[in-house]
């Protein structure tokens, strides 16, 4: 767990710098249309489409953007690219596990660039199913802990869906079940307690813990490399780098 909240820690950053060059915004754009596209253009009974939305607001993407991409997704604007929703598998340096979820427009393509970056970087592509069974889905909010304590979030939470509180370093991790995200985020805002992040994601059921700054090193680039593909929305691993070693390797 420790792991996959410190590169979450550093990806949010890198958001933030994608979001200055337009980057996280195509990301945004696609997720925005496969919601709208499965669920309907109406964020209060598509959940997927809501929090979508609501990802594209906090990284400040334009209110015009959100309702072209929404008009895309249900078909108005006419245009006929279309995306797919892929989920590929693999393994990094030192066996760490990695899922790469991928919304594209031309799977030979992205499966072709994906094999490259795995290889280029210390890995492999594996076979579908090869890695899913290591991780589970959860919603995860992440609280810095100087904006409130554990059991001010445990009070604000439980009775929303909260399944568990976690203190990791300096956040707080609010965990549940995917489905319940949307009122456990809501109980948080109610409460007047601020949030870094509240999203879906694949949380590792046990971890590889990385000792060698090196091989720390290897792993952060194959995960900055993925997630640099304009075709992956999100990059999950298994590793558990100390934060020693994650200072080191990722000067």
């Amino acid at each position: 767990m420790a792991g996959h909240s410190k590169w979450h820690n550093i990806r949010l950053r890198k958001e933030r710098q994608d979001a200055v060059r337009g980057k996280l915004f195509t990301k945004i754009a696609r997720e925005i249309i496969v919601a709208a596209r499965e669920g309907g253009d109406n964020p209060e009974t598509n959940l997927r489409l809501r929090l979508a939305i609501q990802k594209a607001r906090e990284a400040s993407m334009p209110q015009e953007n959100i309702k072209r991409a929404i008009m895309r997704g249900t078909g108005q604007t006419g245009e006929s690219r279309d995306f797919e929703e892929i989920t590929y598998e693999g393994y990094g340096p030192c066996g760490v596990a990695v899922m790469v979820s991928c919304l594209t427009d031309n799977r030979n393509r992205t499966v072709a660039e994906l094999r490259n970056i795995f290889s280029k970087n210390g890995g492999n592509l594996g076979e579908s199913g090869c890695v899913a069974w290591m991780f589970d889905q959860k919603g995860l909010i992440q609280i810095p802990a100087d904006k409130a304590d554990e059991e001010t979030v445990m009070m604000a939470t439980l009775d929303a869906g909260a399944e568990d509180i976690r203190v990791d370093g300096d956040t707080i991790e609010v965990l549940c079940q995917p489905e319940d995200l949307q009122k456990v985020r809501d109980a948080i805002a109610q409460a007047g307690i601020e949030y870094t992040s509240a999203e879906v994601t694949m949380l590792p059921k046990t971890t590889i813990r990385i000792e060698d700054p090196k091989e720390a090193a290897r792993i952060l680039r194959l995960m900055d490399a993925l997630e640099e593909n304009d075709d992956v929305q999100q990059a999950y691993a298994n590793f558990d780098i100390p934060d020693e070693v994650m200072q080191e390797a990722a000067v």
